[in-house]
Protein backbone atom coordinates (compact mmCIF):
# COMPACT_ATOMS: atom_id res chain seq x y z
CA UNK A 1 0.00 0.00 0.00
CA UNK A 2 1.09 3.58 -0.63
CA UNK A 3 2.32 5.81 2.24
CA UNK A 4 0.07 8.30 4.01
CA UNK A 5 0.33 11.86 5.28
CA UNK A 6 -1.91 12.90 8.18
CA UNK A 7 -2.58 16.65 8.26
CA UNK A 8 -2.50 17.66 11.92
CA UNK A 9 -0.50 20.90 12.06
CA UNK A 10 -3.43 23.33 12.19
CA UNK A 11 -4.45 25.65 15.03
CA UNK A 12 -8.02 24.26 15.09
CA UNK A 13 -9.50 27.67 15.85
CA UNK A 14 -13.08 26.38 15.52
CA UNK A 15 -12.34 23.84 18.24
CA UNK A 16 -11.22 26.41 20.80
CA UNK A 17 -11.03 26.41 23.76
CA UNK A 18 -10.35 22.64 23.66
CA UNK A 19 -7.55 23.11 21.13
CA UNK A 20 -5.77 25.51 23.48
CA UNK A 21 -5.00 22.47 25.64
CA UNK A 22 -4.28 19.81 23.00
CA UNK A 23 -3.81 19.78 19.25
CA UNK A 24 -7.01 18.62 17.58
CA UNK A 25 -5.57 15.28 16.51
CA UNK A 26 -4.59 14.54 20.12
CA UNK A 27 -8.09 14.96 21.58
CA UNK A 28 -9.34 11.78 23.26
CA UNK A 29 -12.29 10.33 21.34
CA UNK A 30 -14.08 7.66 23.35
CA UNK A 31 -10.94 6.98 25.33
CA UNK A 32 -8.43 7.05 22.47
CA UNK A 33 -6.57 10.01 20.90
CA UNK A 34 -8.03 10.87 17.51
CA UNK A 35 -4.65 10.48 15.79
CA UNK A 36 -4.39 6.88 17.02
CA UNK A 37 -7.81 6.12 15.56
CA UNK A 38 -6.80 7.60 12.21
CA UNK A 39 -3.52 5.71 12.10
CA UNK A 40 -5.28 2.47 13.06
CA UNK A 41 -7.66 2.88 10.12
CA UNK A 42 -4.68 3.41 7.83
CA UNK A 43 -2.88 0.37 9.22
CA UNK A 44 -5.98 -1.77 8.73
CA UNK A 45 -5.87 -0.72 5.06
CA UNK A 46 -2.29 -2.08 4.90
CA UNK A 47 -0.55 1.29 5.14
CA UNK A 48 2.85 0.63 6.71
CA UNK A 49 4.42 4.11 6.51
CA UNK A 50 2.82 7.33 7.73
CA UNK A 51 4.00 10.91 8.08
CA UNK A 52 2.30 13.26 10.52
CA UNK A 53 2.81 16.99 10.09
CA UNK A 54 3.15 19.09 13.24
CA UNK A 55 3.04 22.71 14.32
CA UNK A 56 0.48 23.57 17.02
CA UNK A 57 1.10 21.86 20.40
CA UNK A 58 3.17 19.15 18.67
CA UNK A 59 4.10 17.33 21.88
CA UNK A 60 0.46 16.37 22.47
CA UNK A 61 0.42 14.46 19.17
CA UNK A 62 3.92 13.00 19.21
CA UNK A 63 3.45 11.90 22.81
CA UNK A 64 0.33 9.95 21.84
CA UNK A 65 1.90 7.92 19.02
CA UNK A 66 5.70 8.00 19.24
CA UNK A 67 7.22 6.15 16.31
CA UNK A 68 4.06 4.11 15.72
CA UNK A 69 5.58 0.78 16.75
CA UNK A 70 2.73 -0.16 19.08
CA UNK A 71 0.25 0.64 16.30
CA UNK A 72 1.99 -1.60 13.79
CA UNK A 73 3.30 1.00 11.35
CA UNK A 74 6.21 3.41 11.03
CA UNK A 75 5.47 7.04 11.89
CA UNK A 76 7.71 9.98 11.05
CA UNK A 77 7.12 13.69 11.48
CA UNK A 78 7.19 16.71 9.21
CA UNK A 79 7.76 19.83 11.33
CA UNK A 80 6.29 23.07 10.02
CA UNK A 81 7.63 26.52 10.97
CA UNK A 82 5.55 28.47 10.00
CA UNK A 83 2.37 26.51 9.45
CA UNK A 84 2.10 25.75 5.74
CA UNK A 85 -1.50 24.81 5.02
CA UNK A 86 -3.18 21.90 3.26
CA UNK A 87 -0.99 22.20 0.14
CA UNK A 88 2.22 23.67 1.55
CA UNK A 89 2.31 20.94 4.20
CA UNK A 90 2.30 18.07 1.70
CA UNK A 91 4.92 19.88 -0.39
CA UNK A 92 7.30 20.00 2.59
CA UNK A 93 6.66 16.35 3.42
CA UNK A 94 7.34 14.98 -0.10
CA UNK A 95 10.89 13.78 0.68
CA UNK A 96 9.58 11.73 3.61
CA UNK A 97 6.74 10.23 1.56
CA UNK A 98 9.01 8.86 -1.14
CA UNK A 99 6.86 7.42 -3.93
CA UNK A 100 4.86 9.24 -6.56
CA UNK A 101 1.43 8.39 -5.11
CA UNK A 102 0.32 8.82 -1.49
CA UNK A 103 -2.72 9.21 0.71
CA UNK A 104 -3.62 12.38 2.58
CA UNK A 105 -5.86 12.01 5.63
CA UNK A 106 -7.27 14.96 7.54
CA UNK A 107 -6.36 14.88 11.21
CA UNK A 108 -9.77 16.16 12.32
CA UNK A 109 -12.25 13.65 10.90
CA UNK A 110 -13.06 9.97 11.11
CA UNK A 111 -14.37 7.94 8.20
CA UNK A 112 -14.71 4.27 7.32
CA UNK A 113 -14.10 4.90 3.61
CA UNK A 114 -12.70 1.92 1.69
CA UNK A 115 -9.12 3.01 1.14
CA UNK A 116 -8.06 0.27 -1.34
CA UNK A 117 -11.12 1.07 -3.49
CA UNK A 118 -10.26 4.78 -3.40
CA UNK A 119 -6.67 4.08 -4.43
CA UNK A 120 -7.79 1.80 -7.26
CA UNK A 121 -10.23 4.44 -8.56
CA UNK A 122 -7.47 7.04 -8.50
CA UNK A 123 -5.11 4.87 -10.47
CA UNK A 124 -7.75 4.03 -13.09
CA UNK A 125 -8.63 7.67 -13.67
CA UNK A 126 -5.12 9.00 -14.16
CA UNK A 127 -6.01 12.03 -12.02
CA UNK A 128 -3.53 14.04 -9.98
CA UNK A 129 -5.94 14.22 -7.05
CA UNK A 130 -8.89 11.99 -6.10
CA UNK A 131 -11.03 13.06 -3.16
CA UNK A 132 -13.38 10.73 -1.29
CA UNK A 133 -16.81 12.38 -1.07
CA UNK A 134 -20.38 11.78 -0.03
CA UNK A 135 -23.55 13.74 -0.71
CA UNK A 136 -23.21 17.01 1.22
CA UNK A 137 -25.28 16.40 4.39
CA UNK A 138 -25.61 20.07 5.30
CA UNK A 139 -24.66 22.71 2.68
CA UNK A 140 -25.42 25.43 5.23
CA UNK A 141 -22.61 24.09 7.43
CA UNK A 142 -20.17 22.57 4.93
CA UNK A 143 -18.66 23.88 1.74
CA UNK A 144 -18.37 21.33 -1.03
CA UNK A 145 -17.07 20.29 -4.42
CA UNK A 146 -18.91 20.71 -7.71
CA UNK A 147 -18.22 17.90 -10.20
CA UNK A 148 -19.51 16.75 -13.55
CA UNK A 149 -21.10 13.38 -14.24
CA UNK A 150 -17.64 12.02 -15.06
CA UNK A 151 -16.36 12.90 -11.58
CA UNK A 152 -14.13 15.76 -12.70
CA UNK A 153 -14.17 18.63 -10.20
CA UNK A 154 -15.15 21.93 -11.80
CA UNK A 155 -15.41 24.17 -8.75
CA UNK A 156 -15.99 24.60 -5.04
CA UNK A 157 -18.86 25.95 -2.94
CA UNK A 158 -18.76 27.75 0.37
CA UNK A 159 -20.86 26.91 3.40
CA UNK A 160 -24.23 28.59 3.32
CA UNK A 161 -24.41 28.77 -0.47
CA UNK A 162 -27.11 26.10 -0.72
CA UNK A 163 -25.64 24.96 -4.05
CA UNK A 164 -25.71 21.22 -4.66
CA UNK A 165 -22.30 19.78 -3.99
CA UNK A 166 -20.26 16.81 -2.81
CA UNK A 167 -18.88 16.70 0.72
CA UNK A 168 -15.19 15.89 1.14
CA UNK A 169 -14.79 13.38 3.98
CA UNK A 170 -11.12 13.96 4.74
CA UNK A 171 -9.36 11.31 2.65
CA UNK A 172 -7.68 11.73 -0.74
CA UNK A 173 -5.13 10.07 -2.99
CA UNK A 174 -2.68 12.36 -4.72
CA UNK A 175 0.31 12.36 -7.02
CA UNK A 176 3.42 14.08 -5.70
CA UNK A 177 3.76 16.07 -8.93
CA UNK A 178 0.54 17.89 -8.03
CA UNK A 179 2.52 19.66 -5.29
CA UNK A 180 5.98 19.72 -6.84
CA UNK A 181 5.59 23.18 -8.42
CA UNK A 182 5.03 24.85 -5.04
CA UNK A 183 8.02 26.56 -3.41
CA UNK A 184 9.16 24.61 -0.36
CA UNK A 185 8.22 26.32 2.88
CA UNK A 186 5.60 28.63 1.36
CA UNK A 187 2.10 28.50 2.90
CA UNK A 188 -0.56 27.37 0.43
CA UNK A 189 -4.07 25.95 0.69
CA UNK A 190 -5.43 23.23 -1.59
CA UNK A 191 -9.03 24.31 -2.10
CA UNK A 192 -8.46 28.06 -2.38
CA UNK A 193 -5.27 27.99 -4.45
CA UNK A 194 -3.60 24.81 -5.66
CA UNK A 195 -6.56 22.71 -6.80
CA UNK A 196 -8.28 25.51 -8.75
CA UNK A 197 -4.96 26.09 -10.52
CA UNK A 198 -4.68 22.40 -11.40
CA UNK A 199 -8.27 22.33 -12.67
CA UNK A 200 -7.69 25.40 -14.86
CA UNK A 201 -4.44 24.08 -16.30
CA UNK A 202 -5.56 20.48 -16.72
CA UNK A 203 -9.33 19.84 -16.59
CA UNK A 204 -10.08 16.45 -15.04
CA UNK A 205 -6.89 16.39 -12.97
CA UNK A 206 -8.90 16.74 -9.74
CA UNK A 207 -11.69 14.21 -9.34
CA UNK A 208 -14.19 12.91 -6.79
CA UNK A 209 -14.74 9.32 -5.74
CA UNK A 210 -18.32 9.00 -4.49
CA UNK A 211 -18.70 6.89 -1.38
CA UNK A 212 -21.39 5.95 1.13
CA UNK A 213 -18.83 5.98 3.94
CA UNK A 214 -19.58 7.38 7.38
CA UNK A 215 -18.18 10.81 8.21
CA UNK A 216 -17.69 11.86 11.82
CA UNK A 217 -16.71 15.47 12.43
CA UNK A 218 -14.47 16.76 15.25
CA UNK A 219 -14.41 20.33 13.94
CA UNK A 220 -16.04 22.21 16.82
CA UNK A 221 -16.56 21.44 20.53
CA UNK A 222 -20.15 20.28 20.04
CA UNK A 223 -19.07 18.06 17.11
CA UNK A 224 -16.31 16.60 19.27
CA UNK A 225 -18.73 15.88 22.12
CA UNK A 226 -21.33 14.21 19.87
CA UNK A 227 -18.76 12.07 18.05
CA UNK A 228 -17.13 10.96 21.30
CA UNK A 229 -20.46 9.96 22.81
CA UNK A 230 -21.57 8.17 19.65
CA UNK A 231 -18.40 6.07 19.52
CA UNK A 232 -18.50 5.42 23.26
CA UNK A 233 -21.99 3.95 22.95
CA UNK A 234 -21.09 2.02 19.80
CA UNK A 235 -17.90 0.58 21.27
CA UNK A 236 -19.27 -0.09 24.73
CA UNK A 237 -16.90 2.37 26.41
CA UNK A 238 -17.96 2.26 30.06
CA UNK A 239 -16.05 5.33 31.20
CA UNK A 240 -14.77 8.45 29.47
CA UNK A 241 -12.10 9.23 32.00
CA UNK A 242 -8.46 9.83 31.18
CA UNK A 243 -5.32 8.79 32.98
CA UNK A 244 -4.81 9.60 36.66
CA UNK A 245 -8.32 10.97 37.16
CA UNK A 246 -9.10 11.66 40.82
CA UNK A 247 -12.82 11.67 41.48
CA UNK A 248 -14.30 12.06 44.92
CA UNK A 249 -16.78 9.25 45.63
CA UNK A 250 -19.50 11.81 46.38
CA UNK A 251 -19.14 13.52 42.98
CA UNK A 252 -21.74 12.86 40.27
CA UNK A 253 -20.65 12.53 36.67
CA UNK A 254 -23.17 12.05 33.88
CA UNK A 255 -22.30 11.80 30.15
CA UNK A 256 -19.09 13.77 30.57
CA UNK A 257 -15.59 13.48 29.13
CA UNK A 258 -12.64 13.78 31.48
CA UNK A 259 -9.14 14.13 30.05
CA UNK A 260 -5.91 13.31 31.91
CA UNK A 261 -5.04 14.40 35.47
CA UNK A 262 -8.53 15.74 36.21
CA UNK A 263 -9.49 16.22 39.86
CA UNK A 264 -13.22 16.31 40.72
CA UNK A 265 -13.99 17.53 44.23
CA UNK A 266 -16.54 16.35 46.74
CA UNK A 267 -20.21 16.69 45.78
CA UNK A 268 -19.33 18.26 42.42
CA UNK A 269 -21.74 17.54 39.57
CA UNK A 270 -20.84 17.28 35.87
CA UNK A 271 -23.48 16.70 33.20
CA UNK A 272 -22.58 16.62 29.51
CA UNK A 273 -19.28 18.38 30.12
CA UNK A 274 -15.72 18.19 28.77
CA UNK A 275 -13.02 18.64 31.41
CA UNK A 276 -9.54 19.16 29.97
CA UNK A 277 -6.10 18.06 31.16
CA UNK A 278 -5.08 19.02 34.68
CA UNK A 279 -8.33 20.77 35.57
CA UNK A 280 -9.60 20.76 39.15
CA UNK A 281 -13.39 20.87 39.50
CA UNK A 282 -14.09 22.49 42.87
CA UNK A 283 -16.18 20.78 45.51
CA UNK A 284 -19.87 21.67 45.77
CA UNK A 285 -20.09 23.07 42.22
CA UNK A 286 -22.45 22.03 39.44
CA UNK A 287 -21.76 22.26 35.70
CA UNK A 288 -23.87 21.36 32.67
CA UNK A 289 -23.14 21.53 28.93
CA UNK A 290 -19.79 23.28 29.23
CA UNK A 291 -16.07 22.78 28.73
CA UNK A 292 -13.81 23.39 31.70
CA UNK A 293 -10.10 24.14 31.63
CA UNK A 294 -7.62 25.76 33.94
CA UNK A 295 -7.68 29.49 33.26
CA UNK A 296 -4.18 30.10 31.87
CA UNK A 297 -3.42 32.97 29.50
CA UNK A 298 -6.11 34.77 27.55
CA UNK A 299 -9.64 33.49 27.39
CA UNK A 300 -10.93 32.15 24.08
CA UNK A 301 -13.98 33.82 22.49
CA UNK A 302 -17.06 32.66 24.37
CA UNK A 303 -15.16 31.70 27.52
CA UNK A 304 -15.68 33.26 30.91
CA UNK A 305 -13.53 32.93 33.99
CA UNK A 306 -15.06 31.47 37.12
CA UNK A 307 -12.50 31.32 39.89
CA UNK A 308 -9.56 29.29 38.55
CA UNK A 309 -11.62 27.86 35.68
CA UNK A 310 -12.19 28.98 32.10
CA UNK A 311 -15.74 27.96 31.15
CA UNK A 312 -17.41 27.85 27.73
CA UNK A 313 -20.68 26.45 26.44
CA UNK A 314 -20.36 23.33 24.29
Amino acid sequence: MIPALVLSAGFATRLRPLSLVRAKAALPVAGQPLIRRILTELRDADVTDAVVNLHHLPHTIAGAIGDGTDLGLRVRYSWEHPILGSAGGPRLALPLLGGATFLIANGDTLTDADIPTLVAAHRRSGALVTLAVTVNPDPQKYGGLVAGSDGAVTGFTTSGSGEKSWHFIGLQVVESKAFASLPIGTPCESVSSLYPSLIAAQPGSVRVHVSTAEFLDIGAPDDYFRTSMLLARREGCVTLRGLRARIDPTARIDESILWDDVDVGARATLRRCVVTDGTRVPSDTSWSGVSLRTAVGELAPGERQVGALAVAAL
